[in-house]
């Protein structure tokens, strides 16, 4: 399979996309498959039930579809999974849209990773233009890991992580805040991501989709976390940004910078400028409404991209203001029914 002979559209870059609240939407977060590797408690139940390999989009499609989107002013993309790694020749995707950053159409490819390939395919993701990645890591303890990831093997991510320093590689480190697991590691991971170069995020556990826990007992709001950590560091807040929804501040006391990402007690909404598809070809204009369109059908139905074009623009005038996600004792069902693992976070 070979897509990198597809040509590059020669026509100029159309307007920017811009949705009912003037937000320009100019970052799209792909989801090549829905499996991984990981079962993590807070993303998915241990018994899952993956879609059929058949309803996947094809390499070529995926390809066709983020081709689209840059032709309608995308000019960041991330590959998200489940694990993007483990999709089937993903590295011939990869190595095909690199084509736009070297045709100067798109400003960043990047992906987020949960670590477990990096070792096999840090040289080549950094040989293909990609500059830094995020790897999702939520303790530096083997046996903890092991309990949130189910089936992760914590020196194997390690490993990979220094492969990918080694490539070159610019990793930023997330970290999933929860409650009577990891908030009392926090520093310490904070200094390890900052003595080996790496920035780290901080994430609120979301309500998506049905798991084997009750998230009330998991969730940990960045407000309190934040407090904590004030008590041992210096922050100072700064406009850093990565194109992403968090909010940065500097360490004085390490010299790195940790981010915060507060979907429930602080929502990004304001300044949202992504759109999300799925590994079947579903666009979601939020990650946290239900509301979605089929993009699919309209990549199949021709050869040119006018329909599909047609069907983004539609999509995108629904895009809402914000999502409602709530967690509490009186809320403590899913805000909406799909896995993280399906829209790809």
């Amino acid at each position: 399979m070979d897509l990198t002979a597809q040509n590059i559209s020669k026509t100029a870059p159309e307007a920017p996309m811009i949705d009912p609240f003037g937000r320009a939407i100019t970052y799209l977060r792909v989801s090549v498959t829905d499996r991984c590797d990981f079962r993590c408690t807070y993303c998915m139940a241990e018994h899952m039930t993956f879609l059929p390999k058949k309803d996947l989009l094809s390499l070529e499609e995926l390809d066709r579809l983020c081709s689209t989107f840059i032709d309608k002013g995308v000019r960041k993309i991330r590959l998200t999974g489940g694990e993007p790694l483990v999709r089937k020749n993903i590295m011939h995707l990869i190595g095909s849209l690199s084509r736009h950053i070297e045709a100067d159409r798109l400003d960043e490819l990047t992906l987020t990773t949960n670590g477990s390939q990096l070792a096999r395919y840090a040289e080549e993701l950094a040989a293909c233009g990609i500059k830094r990645i995020n790897v999702s890591l939520d303790t530096l303890d083997a046996e903890k890991f092991k309990t949130i990831t189910r089936w992760g093997d914590l020196a194997q991510v390690l490993r990979g992580i220094d492969a990918a320093q080694k490539a070159g590689l610019h990793i930023k480190l997330n970290a999933v805040a929860l409650k009577g697991f990891n908030d009392h590691e926090i520093p310490d991971m904070l200094r390890w991501a900052h003595g080996r170069g790496m920035d780290m995020t901080l994430i609120e556990t979301m309500p998506m989709g049905e798991i084997d826990l009750d998230r009330t007992d998991q969730y940990l709001p960045l407000s309190m976390l934040r407090a904590s950590l004030a008590r041992q560091f210096t922050m100072t807040d700064i406009p850093y940004q990565t194109g992403g929804p968090a909010r940065y501040v500097q360490i004085a006391e390490t010299g790195g910078r940790l981010g915060f990402i507060t979907p429930m007690t602080h929502n990004f909404c304001e300044s949202c400028n992504r759109v999300r598809i799925t590994c079947t070809g579903t666009l979601y204009m939020c990650l946290g409404q239900e509301d979605a369109a089929d993009l699919r059908e309209p990549l199949r139905a021709s050869t040119d991209n006018a329909l599909l074009s047609e069907a983004i623009d539609n999509a995108i005038l629904r895009k809402p203001k914000g999502h409602d996600f709530i967690i509490d004792r009186r809320n403590n069902r899913p805000a909406v029914s799909r896995h993280m693992s399906v829209t790809g976070g």
